[in-house]
């Protein structure tokens, strides 16, 4: 069946997606695309830019305007069905993505990747898929943002200041373009890379600026796999790679295979330091098929564990390892008053004495802080399935404790000269005992 490549163009506001997108339609390789351009506004903006500078002009139906929506969430079937149309007309080689600034990239993926499977009305002509995504960061934003944890906790943010979407744009990705590398010294540079590879590890990073860079690097890489990206943040092999005693949780040097698997749920509970809304409804497990859609982050691959510090800048990562549940008003006071402003990103699962059945993904990036429901553990199981579950499953065995089951608190902290001692120390405090 014919496929037909699918850049998908990510990046916060103002990165220079645009002025990207206008050089790749300007190449002189002879390909010939099809642009969509999604913009949340009632004016796509994007798209008159791209009209304006010549290269699509608005008799041009390779130009697809998706308005007044957001790919990533409500608008998946009018991309689904763009991209359909796209691919019917068989006129055009590559198709481009621009996403608006404030989408995360996860979601569109997914969409696209799911074409395969939503019948043959959708894939008569041929198939989209995606073959990258490219997500455009401005060094000069970034370096302002993420070079202390003073500018990434600052008074006075805006609600288009999410710091937790930038993170995400750069977690989930293939690519990363450096942009307007040049305004920013050689000394900035060098540690704005550091801390993107800190939080993305796996992507290749191409400083560049306006968005010149060598296509080659960018179109028909064939280097999109759905499953290595959405694994491929530094949090998840930080999550995965640590497997060990908690008195002993310095140990970073050995490499682990870790198998939890957690169903994250759509519903989301923000974390509102004393407000916290806690639904009593039952939930079902969904622990039994060991899929994880979505790139929720638990899987079963190893990882090269590197664990360790850049020196140069100090910017380093270490992982909260622990069996007892927190106490939610202590964890509360923990998050509200005693985080520390030199933390870039963390992320983990965490239980509570007051809901000790129920796995928490808690989630920080800058003053973005959410607790989201996880699902049940393992250890909530009937009997006779959780006894099938153990036999079959060696790294749940290995991680089984015989009082909490598969309960822990495993967080995963990326930041810069962190003070690990304090911070083990100030979340120790927060445990407390429980009767199961």
């Amino acid at each position: 069946m014919t496929q037909i490549p699918v850049l998908l163009l990510t990046g916060y506001l103002g990165s220079g997606k645009t002025t990207l997108l206008n050089r790749i339609l300007s190449n002189e390789k002879g390909i010939k695309f099809a642009v969509i351009v999604n913009d949340i506004g009632e004016v796509n903006i994007d798209a008159d830019l791209i009209q304006q500078g010549g290269v699509v002009n608005k008799q041009d139906d390779s130009l697809v305007a998706l308005q007044n929506g957001c790919i990533c969430c409500t608008l998946k079937m009018d991309l689904i069905d763009q991209l359909r149309d796209i691919v019917n007309m068989k006129r055009f080689d590559y198709i481009v993505i621009e996403a608006s600034g404030i989408c995360e990239p996860a979601p569109i993926a997914q969409t696209i990747s799911s074409m395969a499977t939503l019948g043959p009305q959708y894939i008569t002509n041929g198939i989209p898929r995606l073959d990258s995504i490219v997500t455009v960061v401005d060094a000069l934003r970034m370096r302002d943002e993420f070079s202390n944890g003073d500018a990434l906790t600052r008074d006075g943010l805006e609600d288009e200041d999410l710091e937790n979407l930038v993170i995400q744009q750069i977690e989930f990705c293939n690519t990363i373009l450096l942009n307007k590398a040049a305004e920013v010294s050689a000394d900035d540079l060098r540690k704005l890379t550091e801390i993107i590879r800190a939080i993305q590890p796996k992507a290749e990073i191409i400083p560049c600026n306006y968005g010149d860079v060598d296509l080659e690097r960018l179109l028909n890489t064939g280097r999109f796999n759905f499953n290595e990206v959405a694994t491929s943040a530094a949090w998840i092999n930080e999550l995965e790679n640590h497997h060990g005693d908690e008195e002993d949780d310095d140990d970073d040097d050995e490499e682990h295979e870790h198998h939890h698997h957690h169903d994250h749920e759509d519903e989301e509970h923000e974390h509102h330091h004393h407000d916290h809304d806690h639904d009593d409804e039952e939930h079902e497990h969904h622990h039994h098929d060991h899929d994880c859609h979505g790139g929720c982050g638990h899987h079963h691959h190893h990882h090269d564990h590197e664990g360790g510090e850049v020196e140069e800048y100090g910017i380093g990562t270490f992982v909260y390892y622990r069996r007892k549940p927190f106490d939610m008003n202590f964890f509360d006071n923990f998050v509200a008053r005693l985080f520390p402003k030199n933390v870039i990103r963390c992320k983990g699962l965490c239980w509570f004495k007051e809901e000790p059945d129920m796995c928490y993904l808690f989630e920080q990036a800058g003053k973005q802080m959410e607790l989201r429901n996880a699902g049940q553990w393992y250890a909530t199981m009937p009997k006779d399935e959780l006894q099938q579950m153990l036999e079959r499953e060696e790294g749940l065995r290995r991680d089984w404790d015989e009082k909490y089951g598969d309960r822990m608190q495993k967080l995963v902290f990326i930041g810069q000269k962190l003070d690990k001692k304090a911070i083990k120390e100030q979340l120790d405090m927060c445990l407390t005992d429980v009767e199961l």
